[in-house]
């Protein structure tokens, strides 16, 4: 889920998909071949100096930004245990895996722990998409090559050979695909590879520590069908706005974790729309993606996690650009009947 590159992040919950697909699909890397962590430059540090208007206009809008000054919130109800909702970051990187001992703390004396889903191996995403063939791939007579300038196409022919597919695969993709390959970086795609686990997958080995089962909201069929639902047209010109800044993807990845880890996840959408604007794109080509993958999929999620939080001692940990704003989760389950209070 930039709008275009914020489409990643806020598709980070959906990105773990490529993630573990790609892996699967290229196999093993040696662990010595995967650095400790991956390298980039921080984008918005970047913007404060080469265009700090731009930048002061960001971080003004993620002041404003209602619920994103945290990422671990305390759920509470009369008469009910109190439960735990967590924001995550689907990436490898140990600035983001290590998680808070107050998250450790709670998971150590919770009852259920969720993530988004709650199987993300690699036969289980393969297995997915080979039920949701016609969601991924064209069926009717379709082509990606049509839809792209012979100069986009052939970046995307690259990517996907660089993700250790055959080339030819390119013109059979949806747009939605390839914007998840372009949202994966070579050296993420490694650290996975190499072993390496995300943030909601350290969620899962501390909750399988403490002796507890772990649920999923959604299932990964949901999420390649809430993909897919973004009309087409969006679809393929959130993918040309992606490819203007394909050489950049370790750098995005920096930026987010630097978010992540500052907590000013309220910058992350405005700062993708500026990224956008930049490539000419309008702000309206992203609202297929902000309804199907924010709004409809918070709302699916709220309801999911109610009857865990109905029973307390519940840990909900999902991706963070599900929390803040006013159609977020924070807002959602405050809304119906729990006190949300951030804790870090």
């Amino acid at each position: 889920m930039t709008s275009s590159r914020r489409l990643r992040f806020g598709r980070r919950s959906l990105y773990a998909l490529a993630v573990f697909a790609l892996a699967f699909v290229a196999g093993p890397v040696a662990a010595e071949d995967a650095p400790a962590r991956c390298q980039g430059t921080d984008m918005l540090a970047e913007m404060q100096v080469k265009q700090p208007a731009l930048y002061d206009k960001i971080m003004a809008e993620s002041k404003a930004t209602s619920n994103a000054e945290a990422m671990l919130w305390k759920v509470e109800k009369p008469g009910v245990p109190a439960s735990y909702l967590f924001g995550t970051m689907h990436l490898s990187d140990p600035r983001i895996t290590e998680l808070p001992a107050a998250a450790i703390d709670a998971i150590a004396h919770s009852k259920s722990v969720a993530l988004e889903v709650a199987d993300l191996s690699p036969e289980a995403v393969a297995a997915a998409m080979a039920k949701a063939a016609g969601l991924i791939v064209y069926t009717d007579g379709g082509s990606l090559k049509s839809a792209l300038s012979a100069d986009d196409y052939n970046k995307v022919e690259r990517v996907v050979v660089k993700s250790g597919m055959p080339g030819n695969l390119a013109a059979m993709m949806k747009p939605w695909l390839v914007s998840m390959l372009l949202a994966t970086s070579d050296c993420e795609r490694k650290q996975i590879a190499s072993g390496k686990v995300v943030l909601d997958l350290r969620v899962a080995a501390e909750a399988k520590k403490a002796g507890i089962s772990v649920t999923g909201l959604e299932t990964i069929e949901g999420q390649l069908r809430a993909l897919a639902s973004i009309p087409d047209d969006q679809q393929v010109a959130i993918l040309k706005v992606e490819l203007d800044t394909i050489d950049r993807a370790d750098d995005m990845m920096e930026t987010m974790v630097q978010m992540y880890v500052k907590r000013q996840i309220g910058a992350a959408m405005p700062f993708q729309l500026a990224l956008a604007a930049k490539s000419g794109a309008s702000p309206d080509v992203f609202d297929g993606f902000k309804k199907a993958l924010l709004i409809d999929r918070n709302a699916g999620m709220r309801d999911a996690a109610l009857p865990l939080l109905e029973k307390g001692n519940a840990f909900v940990a999902i991706g963070a650009l599900h929390l803040p704003g006013p159609t977020g989760l924070v807002t959602l389950l405050r809304e119906s009947g729990y006190t949300v209070t951030p804790i870090e």
